[in-house]
Parts: structure tokens; C-alpha cells; sequence
């Protein structure tokens, strides 16, 4: 690879470590870059689509004239491996903040689970979750949120496509989503959580494919001297069947 191939486009596959920001990780990959191949300070870099750093998984990195791409390849469908808790909540509907409204769930079988689960298949309405960088009134929600100001989400609509490979291990529950754009897997394991009627929040959860990239080509070793990356050519670039 030459500084040449890279500012004409490359795809990145990246295997992000937990608590990394997405940001972090752009930032690390664009030092690199630039300093083993002398690009110029303004060599264009960037992600197409935000893991929360609770999370991880894939992210894939535009670079050079691929950045161009980064709009169509986050219209693609994603998909998660994804835990939750039940019987508990948090204010963030993740791990960052403590468990609170702990109930019993001795009444909940693992067959009302997964009846449950089925009934968010399709289109539904969803809150994003009020710790996100959502922007109200030019402010991100999740800064309003940790001042302990009154936050207000508006529904949105988005899509799950299949809820599939369900595993119970009380009080956990696992399962793989397929989703569209702009869906919070954050909200939808609070949603569970009050359909179920005990609450819910998320646990883990990991990015396992946007359209057609997949974890299994992706790396972990962008902190070390080698990482493994997919390139394209702008003609053999499959756009439309990414995310």
C-alpha cells in the first residue's frame, strides 16, 4: 500500500476495543497512517457509523476519496449481538449508569421472553435514549442529561428486521437484531424491559456487520505495527449493498 493508494480510497474494517470513543479510534488509524506514510495534514479520514464506547465491534474507516462513501455505507442495514438484563433498569439504559427499580421475574418464562421479543419485528416507534448525542437546541442530549436537566426524546420510526438466536440464562437474555439506520439497540432493551413489565437495560453489546462487511474480516490490531485492512477500487466498489 502507498501514500498514493491511500488518499485515491481505502476501506478500513476495524474491530473496536470497549471503551473506546469511535473518535478515538479514527484519531489513533489517522496518526498512524500519516506518520508511516508522510500524508499531508489534511488527509481525509473518517467513520462510517458511531459505536458507543460501551460497545463493540466494527467500524469501518473511510479514507482519501472513499470518505465520499461514508453516507451510503451508514444507510445499510447493521447488525448486533446483543445482551440484556431483566428485572433491572438504568437511567441510561446501558452499564455507564448504576441499576435501579430492581423487580422479580420469577414470573417470567423463557417462552414469554421470546414471545415478547417477536412483537418488535417489523417497523416500530422508538425514543432514543437520553444519554445520546442527539442535538436539542444545539446542545448533545447526553450533556443535558449528566447536568441533570429534564430531557424530552421524540419518537422516531425505525426498523427490525429479525430478532433471531435467543438465548435465556436468567436474568440475561442474548440475541442477534438486524436493524435499520438510526435504531438505539439501547432503547430497544429498555423497550423489551417494559413490555416484559420488569424492565430491562443493555448490557453488552456488539456490532457484528453493516450491509455486506462483516466482524469476521475485520481487525483488532490498528494499536500494534500490523493490521489487516479491505481495499477497493472505485469500480469494483459495491456501495449500494453496504451500511
Amino acid at each position: 500500500m502507498t501514500a498514493e493508494e491511500l488518499q485515491s480510497g481505502q476501506i478500513f474494517l476495524l474491530d473496536k476495543p470497549l471503551d473506546w470513543t469511535s473518535f478515538q479510534a479514527v484519531n489513533k488509524m489517522k496518526y498512524k497512517l500519516k506518520r508511516e506514510f508522510k500524508l499531508p495534514k489534511k488527509f481525509k479520514i473518517g467513520h462510517a457509523g458511531t459505536l458507543d464506547p460501551r460497545a463493540t465491534g466494527l467500524l469501518i474507516v473511510c479514507c482519501g476519496k472513499f470518505t465520499k462513501k461514508i453516507p451510503e455505507i451508514q444507510d445499510a442495514p447493521k447488525e448486533y449481538w446483543t445482551e440484556i438484563k431483566i428485572g433491572v433498569q438504568t437511567e441510561s439504559y446501558d452499564t455507564e449508569k448504576p441499576e435501579i427499580l430492581h423487580q422479580d421475574i420469577s414470573h417470567i418464562s423463557e417462552d414469554f421472553i421470546k414471545e415478547t421479543l417477536t412483537k418488535f419485528i417489523g417497523e416500530i416507534e422508538q425514543k432514543p435514549p437520553v444519554f445520546s448525542a442527539i442535538k436539542i437546541d444545539g446542545e448533545r442530549a447526553y450533556n443535558l442529561a449528566r447536568a441533570g436537566e429534564e430531557v424530552e426524546m421524540k419518537s422516531r420510526k425505525t426498523t427490525i428486521f429479525y430478532i433471531e438466536d435467543i438465548k435465556v440464562n436468567f436474568p440475561h437474555v442474548s440475541f442477534m437484531v438486524g436493524c435499520s439506520k438510526g435504531t438505539y439497540i439501547r432503547s430497544l432493551a429498555h423497550d423489551i424491559g417494559q413490555e416484559l413489565g420488569v424492565g430491562a437495560y443493555l448490557t453488552q453489546l456488539r456490532r457484528t456487520k453493516i450491509g455486506d462487511y462483516r466482524i469476521e474480516d475485520a481487525t483488532d490490531q490498528f494499536l500494534d505495527n500490523d493490521f489487516r485492512f479491505e481495499s477497493f477500487k472505485n469500480e469494483d466498489y459495491a456501495g449500494e449493498n453496504t451500511h
